[in-house]
C-alpha cells in the first residue's frame, strides 16, 4: 500500500475546475474497478493528486500511476481541446507501514481541502474520499490479511 502523490505540469491549477477533477476521480475509480489497484484514500487538490492505493498483483505502482494519469490526460486534453502536458513527470510515494501510518496519511488526505481554504469540513469538499461519494477499499491489514492477500477489487 502506497501514498502517492502527483502534480499538474508547472503546478498549474487545472483541476480547479469541476470538469475537469471530475475526470481524474472518474478515472481513478474507472482503473480500480478494472481490477488494477484499490483505492483506500484521495483527492484531487487543484494542483495536484494524493491517494492511497495498493496496486493488484498484476499492476506494478508505476503502472498504477501510469494508468490514473495517462487515462485521466487523455481525456482532459479532449475535453479542453489542448495538447499541454497535465501531469509534471514522475510522482512521489511512501509505501504505508502499518495501521498508525495508514491513518495518519488519511487524515493529512482529508485535511487538505480545508487547510487551502477549499472547505470548511473534508465531507464538504467534493474531490475528496472524505465526501463519500465513492466507496473506498479498506485497510487491507485491519482483518489480519497480510497485503499479498489482496484479490481483485
Amino acid at each position: 500500500m502506497y501514498f502517492v502523490t502527483t502534480d499538474t505540469g508547472e503546478r498549474r491549477a487545472l483541476f480547479q475546475s469541476s470538469s475537469v477533477a471530475e475526470i481524474v476521480e472518474t478515472k481513478l475509480f474507472e482503473y480500480r474497478g478494472n481490477g488494477h489497484y484499490f483505492v483506500h484514500s484521495y483527492v484531487v487538490m487543484p494542483e495536484h493528486l494524493h491517494v492511497i492505493l495498493t496496486p493488484s498483483e498484476t499492476t506494478t505502482l508505476e503502472e498504477a500511476v501510469q494508468l490514473i494519469k495517462g487515462g485521466s490526460s487523455h481525456d482532459i486534453g479532449a475535453r479542453l481541446q489542448s495538447r499541454f502536458p497535465v501531469w509534471h513527470p514522475g510522482f512521489t510515494e511512501h509505501q504505508i507501514r502499518d495501521q498508525d501510518d495508514f491513518e495518519s496519511h488519511v487524515l493529512y488526505i482529508e485535511a487538505n481541502p480545508v487547510k487551502a481554504r477549499l472547505a470548511e469540513r473534508p465531507e464538504l469538499y467534493l474531490y475528496c474520499s472524505a465526501h463519500g461519494k465513492y466507496s473506498l477499499d479498506p485497510w487491507p491489514l485491519a482483518s489480519g490479511a497480510k497485503a499479498q492477500d489482496l484479490g481483485a477489487p
